[in-house]
């Protein structure tokens, strides 16, 4: 029980409004306590809600189902730190402009390189990293073991909006290279086959998908890497917020790797 005092030196005429007086301040100081109260409670029980583009021709790590490896490792390691992530399916480049424009929090599968680092805000742990390389058709005869001797202006095929590392454009002016650039995969290796282009790049997973799917196994190989990116979630600069969210998924990653779910996550989906 909460007892207040008068003291007994004050004149009879001010101890009603001395008393007065403390018990308003007592109540407003109750009152900072129960709104204190309400609110961690309320950041305790609602978590964190986010809005990730995921691009949707990237099997078997994002497909247009909205399925595969990324969404899994996304989902899992965001709810480790109690943050709900829902995802918006769409191409590629989309998925870019989307997030640097604000409209959404981020985007899936954005290699972390200097063309990169300008426009978008990354943690420091990547989801995973991805080989890349330079594709041929069978019916040509390669007698070369590295990018580097590619002959001088060789088309090659990419897909428009990726990136392919930091030492391309270098590649591209020290070889002469001619870019061809397509929206999609199929795009790519049909061009091999028809031999429009000289030689494309793909990563390796995700080539050998297509390659699978269209049944020409026998018809195109890889022959020698290109890079091997690290692939983030890009967050937007417009949001307050990225920097926390990167930090965040660091962490809710770094744990999925010490309770050892990790590599599990890294299975593709049949």
């Amino acid at each position: 029980m909460l007892l207040i005092g008068c003291p007994a030196s004050l004149p009879c005429r001010f101890i009603s409004r001395y008393c007065t007086r403390v018990l308003s301040q007592v109540v407003r100081y109750f009152l900072a306590i129960i709104c204190l109260s309400m609110l961690s409670y309320s950041l305790t029980a609602a978590p964190l809600k986010i809005t990730l583009a995921a691009e949707d021709g990237w099997p078997p790590f994002a497909d247009e189902f909205g399925s595969g490896i990324s969404h899994k490792l996304i989902q899992q390691a965001f709810k480790q730190v109690d943050v709900e992530v829902s995802t918006i399916v769409v191409p590629y480049t989309r998925a870019l402009i989307m997030t640097e424009r604000g409209t959404v929090d981020g985007a899936f599968n954005v290699t972390k390189e200097q063309s990169t680092v300008k426009r978008f805000v990354f943690g420091n742990v990547p989801l995973f990293t991805a080989n890349a390389s330079f594709f041929f058709a069978n019916s040509k005869t390669v007698d070369i073991n590295n990018k580097w001797q590619l002959p001088v202006g060789s088309l090659v095929g990419i897909i428009d909006g990726y990136e392919y590392g930091d030492e391309l454009l270098q590649l591209i002016d020290k070889r002469q290279l001619k870019i061809v650039k397509v929206n999609s995969q199929r795009q790519l290796i049909n061009l091999l086959l028809v031999d429009r282009i000289d030689t494309a790049i793909m990563f390796d997973l995700v080539a050998d998908i297509y390659i699978e799917q269209m049944g020409v196994k026998q018809d195109i190989s890889a022959k020698f890497n290109n890079h091997t990116s690290e692939i983030f979630v890009a967050f937007s600069k417009h949001n307050p917020q990225a920097s926390q969210l990167s930090l965040l998924l660091d962490k809710g990653l770094l744990q999925l790797k010490q309770q050892g779910h990790y590599q599990q996550l890294l299975v593709p989906l049949d």
